[in-house]
């Protein structure tokens, strides 16, 4: 995040070398929108650290396996501030409050770990989306929870796969709780459900980290 933070300004082959690509890939992405415009100073077209931070991204969500016509519609989703995580199908937040941060911001937050490869995965999770020049956390909660991890040590990577993992879970979880109660008690709304399906998750959770913390030290000796 920091040639996005430090102002430097990039020509169009600068730009392609920083990124490890060819001038001809370059253009292609911005034939394909992938790209916003460059500055524009008379004929020299003029890059920044957002430019050079989109190809890193780019680069990571090709590797992962996304075809540029998903990227294309990430790309989209970015200069209109959609929402990333409904692009890719993955939902609304619901009740979460998100976070509008800076780049500067979040990688205060995840001090050497805002990486292309960090980033692209929390972009295909939906967790990141983008207004204009901020960034947007789709819940405090997590936003926070996810900076302490890293704070006690856990690589932003790991808690990234846990955050995959974790959400599967909740998925069947929720999946399982609304077919309960729409089998059983109909009657009852979103606005009731919400605080009883929480009330359940958050009493098995606590009682199986107890288990396990019992567990944890006859496991290590």
């Amino acid at each position: 995040m920091a040639d996005v933070a430090d102002g430097r300004e990039y020509r169009r082959e600068e730009l392609a070398r920083e990124a490890g690509i060819t001038v001809r890939t370059l253009r292609f992405y911005r034939e394909r929108g992938l790209l916003p415009p460059p500055r524009r100073e008379g004929r020299i077209a003029w890059y920044d650290g957002h430019h050079l931070a989109r190809l890193r991204t780019i680069a990571a969500l090709l590797e992962r396996g996304h075809t540029l016509n998903g990227i294309a519609d990430l790309a989209t989703a970015f200069e209109s501030g959609r929402d990333v995580g409904e692009v890719l199908g993955l939902g609304e937040p619901g009740e979460e409050p998100p976070v509008t941060l800076t780049p500067e911001e979040l990688a205060d937050r995840f001090a050497g770990e805002t990486t292309p490869e960090n980033l692209a995965t929390a972009l295909e999770l939906g967790y990141l989306a983008t207004d204009g020049d901020r960034i947007v956390h789709i819940s405090r909660r997590l936003l926070d929870v996810s900076s302490a991890l890293v704070r006690e040590g856990v690589p932003l990577s790991a808690v990234l796969d846990a955050g995959r993992e974790v959400r599967a879970h909740a998925d069947a979880l929720a999946e399982l709780f609304t077919d309960l109660v729409r089998k059983h008690a109909p009657e009852t709304g979103e606005a009731r459900l919400r605080p009883l399906a929480r009330s359940v998750i958050d009493a098995e959770l606590s009682m199986a980290l107890d288990r396990r913390l019992r567990q944890a030290p006859d496991a290590a000796g």
